[in-house]
């Protein structure tokens, strides 16, 4: 597709893009939208809500999430969000910019959030015993106020779970950590429209921390994300949920719009100590766009056992820094969209994570990495959506030729959790399941990257 900029944002071939009359870039002009989206994301609340006990703590470490915790909130941009999911392409799963296709892929959720991306797809059947489900893995029958449909709510998870008694046993404090890890899913990594609750189908994953672990949850959350982004691109949506602040993390590393001033952050590794909740330390929407740190994590004594050491944390955690008080988010979306407009290609970081930046990285972070470049459809329940490497490929340093036609499966983004379905998804998507565990034959790999591409080739 030639690029022509959001003030002239119709695709000049249609071929591939053919949701142009439903796309968010068709209406850009309109008053409408010079609004930002809504946020849709809880993870404020969550960590305000719950302080995590120090004895849960290995169990979290154990089942692979403690990177994300220690992530926590980072204040969103709004503007920024907004400006990206303008550029999102559903038909292709790249976000379209002056300097072509880039997007998120495996690499970016690894290295970014610590999760793991090689290993079976996040699935299962959401035909649950709820009662039977809840009394197993966390000791409590939820009433029905706290669920909604097979559901169930994040505060009421808090309440009931968030602090295990001084002499209770290893079951109960396993059941602490499943709630909370439950919730983190919730809150953050697989939020909805309303970002309160939580589907249970996750719960039936976190039996045994170690089998949780193996599951590929970067896979799976790359999917949700890449539907959300699908959704909120389209029809004139007002929100997005789902990982946004996966969103936002790889917008700064790779590109100068909106990144924040890193010279007033402690160098990575040692970023700053978790401290108490502020009042002002919230997303704002309709008034500032972001206002204070952006490390949120309660304030917590003796997390660590005495002589354990940290684990290393994800690269994502070196962004908790401050942003800008703004007080014109339509003002700075506008700013933003021209930004991006006038982008050119020695201003993106097409290589962000090398030397001694991801030296000090978990072994999750950097395992499989040839997995990064799999084209293979990417599993999470009812949710499928393609991981097309092939068409960034200059993220992976290598000579990004003309990418083939990709077809835009309409049937996909049909199938969502809305609605009382009850399928078992494993079964249902058992042809994309396969696809998937078949990822390690769908590797691409091309001819290395030198220099930046030259105007007259054939892809630009």
């Amino acid at each position: 597709m030639s690029f022509r900029g959001l003030r002239d944002a119709d695709p000049l071939d249609t071929s591939v893009l053919v949701l142009q009359d439903r796309h968010r870039s068709h209406l850009v002009d309109t008053e409408q939208f010079q609004e930002v989206l809504h946020p849709r994301q809880q993870m404020r609340a969550f960590l305000g809500m719950w302080r995590m006990d120090p004895r849960i703590r290995p169990y979290v470490i154990r089942a692979g999430f403690y990177g994300i915790y220690r992530l926590g909130h980072v204040i969103i941009d709004w503007p920024l969000i907004t400006s990206l999911v303008e550029r999102w392409r559903p038909e292709t799963h790249t976000f379209h910019l002056p300097v072509r296709e880039m997007t998120i892929t495996l690499q970016d959720v690894a290295i970014l959030l610590g999760l793991r991306i090689d290993g079976p797809a996040v699935t299962g059947t959401s035909v649950l015993d709820v009662a039977g489900l809840c009394v197993e893995l966390l000791g409590v029958i939820p009433p029905d106020e706290a669920l909604r449909g097979a559901a169930i709510s994040i505060r009421w998870l808090c309440q009931q779970l968030s602090t295990p008694a001084p002499d209770v046993d290893d079951v109960a404090l396993q059941r602490s950590a499943r709630g909370f890890i439950l919730a983190l899913m919730g809150s953050f990594l697989f939020a909805d429209k309303k970002g309160v609750h939580v589907h249970l189908c996750f719960l039936s994953l976190l039996r045994d921390f170690t089998h949780t672990a193996s599951y590929s949850w970067g896979g799976a959350v790359l999917a949700h994300t890449y539907r959300e982004l699908c959704r909120a691109s389209l029809d004139r949506r007002r929100g997005i949920s789902g990982c946004i602040t996966l969103i936002q993390l790889w917008s700064w590393e790779r590109l100068h719009v909106g990144r924040p001033d890193f010279r007033r952050q402690a160098a990575y590794p040692a970023p700053p100590f978790p401290h108490a909740v502020r009042d002002d330390d919230a997303d704002i929407v309709d008034g500032d766009v972001a206002e204070g740190v952006a490390d949120v994590l309660p304030v917590q004594q003796g997390v660590q056992a005495e002589g354990e050491p940290e684990p290393a944390l994800p690269l994502g955690c070196r962004w908790r820094v401050p942003l800008t008080r703004v007080h014109n988010p339509s003002g700075v979306l506008l700013l933003y969209r021209d930004q991006l407009d006038a982008q050119t290609l020695d201003q993106v970081r097409w290589q962000p994570y090398i030397g001694e930046l991801v030296d000090q990285l978990p072994d999750i972070c950097l395992a499989s990495q040839d997995m990064w470049r799999t084209m293979s459809p990417l599993v999470c329940f009812e949710v499928v959506e393609w991981h097309r490497p092939k068409r960034v490929l200059r993220q992976f340093g290598m000579h990004q030729e003309i990418p083939p036609a990709c077809s835009y499966e309409q049937q996909l983004h049909r199938v969502d959790g809305r609605g009382r379905h009850q399928r078992d998804w494993s079964l249902y998507h058992a042809p994309y399941i396969a696809l998937w565990e078949t990822r390690a034959g769908r590797i691409i790999t091309t001819p290395p990257m030198v220099g930046l591409m030259d105007f007259h080739d054939p892809y630009m």
